[in-house]
């Protein structure tokens, strides 16, 4: 069974098709990246395999739950990062973990634990106890990327983690969806980074318009395309489907 399977996933708004019959699944174990430009449905689709948007047609389990039938059943199996995610400024990381913890109806020691033990992973020690509302841009999504670990989900989506971080703060959240995989986690995250889904995917589904163009291993996706690289790959198919548009 997959952890995450979505099924001819279609949402318009006024004027376009952000979202086209889209179809994927990630299994466990496995890191999946869904890439594409700005504009080709990326978050649309995530917020919508998140519960966060309800589709117009189309359906999404997540650990075989049906995620329209019993949201909140599949949502506690899942953490979420969106790309415009914020932090509470006046509280400290510690302190958003800790009342995002008691959300998922986590407590006491296994609580305090869990947030020990991310707080050295992403190395947040130096700055976990200060107010968010002073942190910069890495060390506020090295928090939020915290808060989608939390409750250890079954399955991880994550929006561009790493956009506008960084070397340093990057290498950070790569190494900890690593680490994620390697515990046996179902991840998925898109990046328009195509050096990134090359370092750590498992298998790529390429969105263009709206749509799946290509999916499958990395050296699948090159040896259908002909191209030597990702980026000349993913370039491949969108001007194929922009020709035929």
């Amino acid at each position: 069974m997959s952890t995450l399977l979505a099924r001819h996933l279609m949402k318009r708004f006024p004027g376009v098709a952000a979202v086209d019959d889209v179809s994927l699944e990630v299994n466990a174990g496995e890191v999946v990246g869904l890439l594409g430009p700005n504009g080709a449905g990326k978050t649309t689709t995530l917020r919508m395999l998140a519960g966060i948007l309800t589709p117009d047609a189309g359906g999404v389990e997540v650990c075989g739950i049906d995620l329209q039938a019993d949201p909140l059943g599949a949502k506690q199996r899942l953490g979420f990062l969106s790309g415009d995610t914020q932090l509470y400024r006046r509280l400290t990381p510690v302190e958003v973990l800790r009342y995002f913890g008691q959300l998922y109806g986590m407590g006491g020691t296994p609580l305090e634990a869990r947030i020990e033990r991310l707080v050295r992973e992403l190395e947040m020690g130096a700055f976990a106890t200060r107010a968010c509302g002073t942190l910069s841009s890495g060390q506020k999504q090295r928090a939020n990327v915290a808060r989608a670990f939390l409750h250890d989900p079954e399955l991880l989506i994550l929006d561009e983690p790493t956009n506008g971080l960084d070397v340093i703060s990057g290498k950070f959240i790569v190494e900890a969806i690593r680490r994620e995989k390697a515990a046996g986690r179902a991840v998925l995250f898109s990046t328009h980074i195509m050096g990134e889904a090359e370092y750590l995917c498992d298998r790529i589904y390429l969105l263009h318009q709206g749509r799946i163009v290509d999916s499958g291993p990395l050296a699948d996706l090159l040896e259908r395309s002909g191209q030597a690289n990702l980026t000349d790959a993913f370039l491949h198919h969108a001007g194929r489907v922009s020709g035929a548009a």
